[in-house]
């Protein structure tokens, strides 16, 4: 397994490349965010978020979005705020130094753990009429072409995907796909499924909305309506009719 360690101070670098390499670790270190960001692919990544020439906070935001490779941040803030703030940023796990080797160690085998049962669990296909989304390679075709989204557009749409047709809350939406409860993320979801919709074409009516709840991807009838009309189409925080032309993009 192949571990890179992001941290500045040679004394903690050393002292934990020396510990996982004894413990049958490949350990590539980077001393600042520019070489963890050019650093070549790892399959967890130790982070310390008081980097010299970054915060740590954003460089874990990157590293998630570039292909979802687990991170646990390694860091002296232990204040509940600042661990909430890195769980929020798409941290797997949160170490507050000092730390012992074996508390480390256990934590860095449960996060991999963890990150291959769902690898295994993901690499599979689901088919809505013509939409395929495959979950394992983060490829959107409609009718055999291929859909290029972002990283946020394909995050909604595999998690509507995972429902299996069932509707699924806006709150957890925006808490999975941007890590956050700020109320003034519901407007922001419903833009970006309104550009996904439009990206899909023809499949965009896939993407429903249930009313005063959340959204669904299913092949059933259009718009489903629940309790407090206060959401999705036509409402002020909506995106598009389920079926319908899409809003307007991103």
């Amino acid at each position: 397994m192949r571990i890179l360690l992001v941290e500045d101070d040679n004394r903690v670098a050393d002292a934990l490349t020396g510990a996982l390499r004894r413990h049958g670790y490949e350990v590539r270190r980077a001393a600042n965010a520019a070489d963890a960001l050019a650093a070549p692919p790892a399959d967890l990544v130790l982070l310390d978020l008081g980097l010299p020439d970054r915060d740590g906070i954003e460089v874990c935001r990157e590293l998630r979005a570039r292909g979802g490779v687990p991170v646990i941040a390694v860091t002296a803030r232990g204040d509940e705020p600042d661990r909430v703030r890195g769980l929020r940023s798409g941290a797997d796990d949160y170490v507050v130094k000092p730390f012992g080797t074996a508390e480390l160690l256990a934590r860095i085998e449960a996060v991999l753990r963890r990150s291959v049962s769902q690898r295994g669990h993901e690499d599979r296909l689901v088919a809505v009429e013509g939409l395929e989304v495959d979950l394992g390679r983060r490829t959107v075709t409609v009718d055999g072409r291929s859909v290029a989204l972002t990283f946020k557009e394909f995050e909604v749409l595999a998690l509507l995907a995972r429902a299996g047709g069932a509707a699924v809350p806006r709150d957890r939406i925006v808490v999975e796909v941007w890590q956050t409860t700020y109320d003034g993320m519901s407007r922001t979801l419903d833009v970006h499924v309104a550009t996904l919709r439009g990206k899909l074409g023809r499949a965009g009516g896939l993407v429903q909305t249930v009313r005063g709840f959340g959204y669904r991807l299913s092949a059933g009838p259009g718009a489903a309506r629940g309790p407090g009309d206060g959401t999705g189409p036509g409402a002020g925080g909506g995106g598009a009719e389920a079926g319908g032309p899409a809003a307007a993009g991103e």
